[in-house]
């Protein structure tokens, strides 16, 4: 994990847009801090191509309201993010505090991002059951065993969750999840072709997982995996995925 212990800050992300033709990106959090996403939100404020931020505020806190409130005033303040996978309770979803504080989002018109592992699924899908007014979107296709070539029961609780229309899913974080060194293209097939087959193109987008990707491959190699996957599609779905669907689901201005 050594590659991860430095900065890694718009400037050095500037060049790797640029170079795969993007003109605007999404920052998402990693720490469950208030300060980040307030340092993320001034980085947005100077930086054009930081189109939105998806910060982390505290769900679970009886002030929610007040952090959301304040942090919503900001224009590129789209979507909120907890780091689900690394809590030690796999039924932290379900918690009623957290459950409380995930329903106040919709009065704010933000978004919230899912990272979850595949053992989360049948909790994530128990959640947006309850918050059929709340958009969310899946992060890293839930990180399924790519490593394995394993799908099962990945794919089963890929579909469930798919068939809530207010659920989207982000192509992400999928060589992380596959044999570093050694990974192709095709290792990933399988997986695209479930997500394709359960949200359709309208509710795809893609995402780099950059700088953790950097573990296992560069920022053009990630995106290259999705753009040559929907090569197959219409040029109308391919602008769907990249550009309308992203900007339509944080609300980019």
């Amino acid at each position: 994990m050594e590659i991860l212990k430095q900065d890694y800050l718009p400037s050095h992300l500037e060049p790797l847009l640029k170079r795969s033709g993007i003109d605007a990106t999404v920052v998402v959090q990693a720490c469950h801090t208030l300060e980040e996403t307030r340092w993320l939100l001034e980085l947005a404020e100077q930086i054009s191509f930081l189109g939105g931020v998806v910060g982390w505020v505290d769900l679970c806190s009886s002030g929610v309201d007040e952090q959301l409130e304040r942090l919503a005033s900001h224009p590129k303040f789209c979507g909120v993010r907890h780091v689900v996978q690394d809590e030690p309770d796999d039924q932290f979803l379900l918690r009623p505090d957290f459950l409380r504080g995930l329903g106040r989002l919709a009065k704010f018109h933000l978004s919230y991002d899912l990272l979850l592992y595949p053992r989360h699924l049948p909790v994530a899908v128990e959640v947006v059951k309850r918050f059929p007014e709340q958009f969310f979107v899946l992060d890293h296709l839930s990180k399924p065993l790519i490593k394995e070539h394993k799908l099962t029961p990945w794919d089963t609780e890929i579909r469930r969750l798919a068939e809530f229309e207010n659920v989207y899913c982000k192509i992400s974080g999928m060589v992380t999840e596959a044999d570093w060194q050694h990974w192709k293209s095709s290792d990933f097939t399988p997986y695209l072709d479930i997500v394709f087959e359960s949200f359709g193109t309208n509710r795809i987008m893609i995402g780099s997982d950059w700088p953790v990707c950097t573990l296992a491959g560069n920022y053009a190699q990630v995106i290259q995996i999705a753009d040559n996957y929907i090569q197959r599609l219409s040029k109308d779905e391919q602008e769907r995925i990249w550009n309308v669907t992203p900007q339509a689901f944080y609300r980019l201005k």
